[in-house]
C-alpha cells in the first residue's frame, strides 16, 4: 500500500505485518492535518483489510478531528466485517480516548509488540 502524503506535522506510513495492515501515525493529528489518515483507512478498507492496527507511539498530539476520523473509519470497517485498532497511546491521547468512552469501542494496545502478538478477533 501506498504511503500517505506527508505534512510538516503529521505523516501516516502503511506497512502490512503478518495478516495486519499497520498504520504508523507520526506528529500532530488535528482539523488541519486529518486528511492523510482518513484517506489511508478509506485505501485499507478498500483493498479488504480485515485487521487495521493504527499505531499512535509518535502521536503528540490528537485532537476531536483525529479521533472522529477513527470513530467513522470504526464505522465503515464494521460494515465490511473489518476491525480498527489502536496501539501506544501516549498518557494525554489515552486520557481522551477514557473521557470520550472511544477505548471502549476500539481494541487499545499498550504497544505495538504486544497488538501485534494478539490474534485478531472475528466481528
Amino acid at each position: 500500500m501506498a504511503v500517505a502524503p506527508r505534512d510538516d506535522r503529521f505523516t501516516v506510513e502503511a506497512s502490512h505485518a503478518a495478516d495486519t495492515l499497520v498504520l504508523v501515525l507520526a506528529g500532530e493529528l488535528d482539523h488541519d492535518t486529518a486528511e492523510p489518515l482518513r484517506q489511508a483507512l478509506e485505501a485499507a478498507l478498500a483493498d479488504g483489510a480485515a485487521r487495521v492496527l493504527v499505531d499512535f507511539s509518535d502521536v503528540e498530539f490528537c485532537d476531536s478531528t483525529g479521533l472522529n476520523v477513527l470513530l467513522q473509519g470504526r464505522l465503515e470497517a464494521q460494515k465490511s466485517g473489518s476491525r480498527i485498532e489502536i496501539a501506544g497511546l501516549r498518557p494525554s491521547i489515552a486520557r481522551m480516548f477514557r473521557i470520550t468512552g472511544a477505548d471502549g469501542v476500539f481494541t487499545v494496545h499498550p504497544d505495538m509488540a504486544g497488538a501485534l502478538a494478539d490474534r485478531p478477533q472475528t466481528a
